[in-house]
């Protein structure tokens, strides 16, 4: 193969994995620790990919899940889970469903325990997240896009 023939071929690397910002927040301790009953858990979760330079993109995976015990907020965690991808020569209709879906499959391991580990070292017992499917995500949004354009268009 050719130097011309390897410098076009499409090229997809995972540069890094970190996290980007954290919080952790017990508002109601320490007497949050004494009420009784199963805490109401509300996990919201957003993506994000911009372009840092020519064929280099960071991706990020954000969580906040809230716990509630008796309309008492238990916790408050926010985890950022980032990643740098290097993705070159990847036609544009590949490079949006790959930064959608395929970036956010990597990080959310690294997100999942980043939760779970900040939610047990604030004194709660460990919450496991479930898998997300985020090519449904993506291909909700992208309708909801159309239906959006469409709207505005008439």
């Amino acid at each position: 193969m050719s130097e011309q023939e390897q410098a076009a071929m499409p090229v997809f690397n995972i540069e890094k994995i970190y996290i980007k910002d954290m919080s952790v927040e017990v508002p109601n301790a320490p007497a949050i620790f004494l009420e009784q009953g199963q805490p109401k858990i509300d996990v919201q979760l957003r993506n994000n990919s911009e372009a840092i330079e020519n064929g280099i993109y960071q991706t990020v995976l954000t969580a906040e899940v809230t716990a509630k015990i008796n309309d008492k907020t238990a916790f408050v965690v926010e985890v950022q889970q980032a990643g740098i991808f290097r993705a070159q020569n990847i036609p544009q209709e590949a490079l949006e469903p790959m930064l959608a879906v395929g970036c956010p499959n990597i990080l959310f391991p690294y997100l999942r325990e980043a939760v779970s580990d900040a939610v047990g070292r604030a004194g709660f017992p460990s919450l496991y997240m479930q898998p997300v499917n985020f090519e449904a995500m993506y291909l909700q949004q992208r309708a909801q896009a159309q239906q959006a354009q469409q709207q505005q268009a008439s």
